[in-house]
């Protein structure tokens, strides 16, 4: 008995049984079939920090990534913590009304290739771990609680795009709400037109710290755990606007000590700093007038010292209220922008440069970036 065969399978249309298929069938059958491309699979980066909740989710194209949808909250997680060692009630429930919404985010767009990460605020609480159980439990979220050095490392690998042909030193500066992040790195083993693609693949491990032909050398980084919230809160009970501001600035500076390259002060050859923050890119948009934010103007803008500086000091000058109503500022960053002021002015002292690029990015495109390759889905020499 000839086995009945499955409906569709070898069958032509407009033919009958037995009979010889016509030409239009033929042709027909033969044609190959295009079938409609399908759209890249989309990826999400969140990031929760001391101060914000933030999420992107973006698909790739080519050499980078194009963003669907985004949410940012200041959820101020850290609230309390340096006091108590933990983290309170308040500051919990604002974070997981935020990741609700992060979620809905998520199920909205289908998303299923995904890396969720908290950072300082939950490396020091004592309840942390109880924190995250709660909020997968309440929002289906399972957050990671990343390293200081993965973190760092994800800083890295977002700001590869910025460096200049020319670098051969260079300094990234990720000023975040609990801690500040540097790394400073040796790319004068690597071809000029390969370090954009070396620096990306730091994603993979930890650094290296070894002189390897062909990789970045890490040749210091450092976690400090002061960042725009934290060392506010250090110097909370001095009045004085200009006496807080001096006082932050130096202590910062003195956390910087263990750090390599600190005693270093030499002109380095193709020396670089890429800073990203909200500080840094609140400190460009003031440089640049701007009245509403435009990320088109302010990554990737090149400022030196004396620049930064002077920004700084028309902060001071305005004092808390002028900078309240500062439209560059803006409400949401005034309470803390002299914090990150007073770290980037410590920076800028030891290391005075012609060159800072300020970078709109950091962990969540370091996140995106490092999904993206394991998967293959970026195309490297675009």
């Amino acid at each position: 008995m000839t086995p009945e065969r499955p409906a569709g399978v070898g069958a032509f249309p407009n033919s009958t049984h037995g009979a010889a298929p016509t030409a239009a069938a033929r042709k027909s059958a033969k044609a190959p079939r295009h079938p409609k491309p399908r759209p890249p699979q989309l990826y999400a980066a969140l990031d929760l920090g001391t101060n914000s909740c933030r999420m992107l989710i973006a698909r790739p194209h080519g050499g980078h990534f194009e963003v669907v949808d985004s949410f940012s909250k200041a959820v101020e997680l850290g609230t309390g913590l340096k006091s108590s060692g933990l983290l309170s009630y308040h500051p919990m429930q604002r974070t997981l009304q935020a990741l609700r919404i992060c979620r809905a985010k998520l199920e909205r767009h289908k998303v299923t290739r995904m890396r969720l990460v908290a950072t300082e605020a939950c490396r020091r609480a004592r309840n942390s771990r109880d924190f995250i159980r709660r909020a997968q439990a309440e929002t289906g979220l399972r957050l990671d609680i990343i390293t200081a050095e993965e973190e760092a490392r994800l800083a890295v690998v977002s700001c590869a795009s910025l460096v200049a042909v020319e670098t051969e030193q260079l300094l990234v500066v990720d000023i975040g709400g609990g801690s500040t992040e540097l790394v400073w790195i040796d790319l004068s083993r690597v071809a000029p037109e390969k370090r954009r693609n070396a620096i990306m693949g730091m994603y993979r491990g930890a650094f290296n710290r070894d002189p390897v032909a062909d990789k970045p050398q890490v040749i210091d980084w450092i976690s400090v755990p002061l960042g725009v919230a934290t060392l506010k809160d250090y110097f909370s009970d001095v009045d004085d606007d200009a006496a807080r501001f001096a006082l932050m600035s130096w202590y910062f500076e003195e956390q910087l000590e263990a750090f390599t390259p600190y005693s270093d002060l030499k002109q380095h050859k193709g020396f670089q700093i890429i800073g990203t923050s909200g500080t840094i890119t609140t400190v460009a948009a003031s440089y640049l007038r701007l009245k509403r934010y435009d990320r088109s103007k302010v990554d990737g803008l090149v400022m030196n010292s004396g620049q930064v500086d002077k920004v700084i000091r028309e902060y001071l000058a305005l004092g808390p209220i002028g900078r309240r109503q500062d439209p560059s500022i803006g409400r949401d960053r005034h309470t803390q922008i002299m914090s990150g002021a007073a770290i980037l002015t410590a920076l800028m002292r030891v290391w005075p440069t012609e060159r800072m690029s300020v970078a709109d990015r950091g962990l969540r495109e370091g996140l995106l970036y490092a999904q993206m390759s394991r998967d293959g889905a970026l195309d490297m020499k675009a």
